[in-house]
């Protein structure tokens, strides 16, 4: 099996012959244009690569970049892209196994993903919340489900060396920090702030949890309430009692112990944080068992969830 990087690098020269070819072709009717009505020596027919408008031409695409950048450029592009269609398959909107959407109806379950993909390579998430935190918190996490999906896709054979393609042509250290800083950020552009997965978050997004809107049910904040927030809380609790030990303990250097300390402090501030966002926002909103329409769009529907999920400029009110 090819490697990631060499998926990606014909690609993108499949596309760039694509492009010329497409040049050719506009280049061919320019002049034949031109020769009908007998402007040959008038009229340019030469077509720049750059305004050949084709989605995967880099010259088009960045028009300003040298070859060598629009090739890092293109890697990028394309791994987001991978990442965007994984996400889809952790949430059962796409398979591995069979072409297009599979569950993109309202209220759609994971049963009725298995009735349509009997035995598939990747099963999506079962309870439609997928958390993202600063560690490996949770073994469902989004980070541990894209290295999962890597190794399904693209064999094991070469998993390192795709992990590290893959952080490298999104310029992170490690998949966490994507997912962390920057994934959010993309998906929102990439649907034009008209989100499809809506990531629940806390003030500072010390907790995250992301859903797909097509699954969702009223229970669905029950869910990240209980079973991914309050759990995070709970071994965030223990860590903290367990750095306390640490910081107190005599038989450590007093430099272990300062940095048991600065971990303890920095603890507390999180789960004041996380106890705020529980009590305040969270459990309220589980309570009301809130019902979406998807036909009323996502412009009205984001909003009905107010501070428990990510801020989006442009979706803090209702049409």
């Amino acid at each position: 099996m090819k490697t990631l990087e060499q998926i990606v690098t014909q690609h993108r020269d499949e596309w760039a012959a694509r492009s010329l070819a497409q040049q050719q072709l506009e280049i061919e009717n320019n002049e034949a244009v031109a020769k009908l009505y007998g402007l040959e020596d008038e009229v340019p027919s030469h077509v720049p690569l750059e305004r050949v408008s084709l989605t995967n031409n880099s010259a088009f695409r960045w028009p300003n970049k040298t070859p060598a950048e629009r090739d890092v450029l293109f890697a990028q592009s394309a791994i987001n892209d991978l990442i965007s269609y994984a996400v889809g398959c952790m949430f059962g909107r796409y398979s591995l196994d069979e072409p297009g959407l599979i569950l993109a109806n309202q209220g759609d379950t994971l049963a009725e993903y298995l009735a349509k993909v009997p035995s598939p390579t990747f099963t999506p998430d079962a309870d439609n919340a997928i958390p993202i935190v600063d560690g490996d918190w949770f073994e469902d996490d989004i980070v541990a489900r894209f290295r999962e999906f890597l190794r399904v896709a693209f064999g094991e054979e070469h998993f390192e060396e795709n992990l590290r393609f893959v952080t490298d042509s999104l310029g992170v250290k490690d998949l966490r920090t994507y997912f962390l800083k920057s994934f959010y950020a993309d998906h929102v552009k990439r649907y034009k702030k008209r989100p499809i997965y809506w990531l629940f978050s806390s003030p500072k997004g010390s907790f995250n949890a992301l859903i797909y809107m097509h699954r969702y049910t009223p229970s669905t904040v029950s869910t990240v309430l209980n079973e991914y927030l309050r759990e995070y809380v709970g071994k965030l609790e223990a860590s903290r009692q367990h750095h306390e030990r640490l910081a107190a303990a005599s038989d450590e250097t007093p430099r272990a112990r300062a940095a048991a300390q600065k971990e303890v402090d920095r603890l507390r501030k999180v789960l004041l944080e996380l106890e705020e966002y529980e009590h305040d926002v969270l459990y309220p909103l589980a309570t009301q068992q809130i019902a979406i329409d998807l036909d009323d769009g996502v412009k009205t529907n984001y909003p009905k969830f107010g501070a428990a999920l990510k801020k989006i400029p442009g979706l803090e009110a209702r049409e």
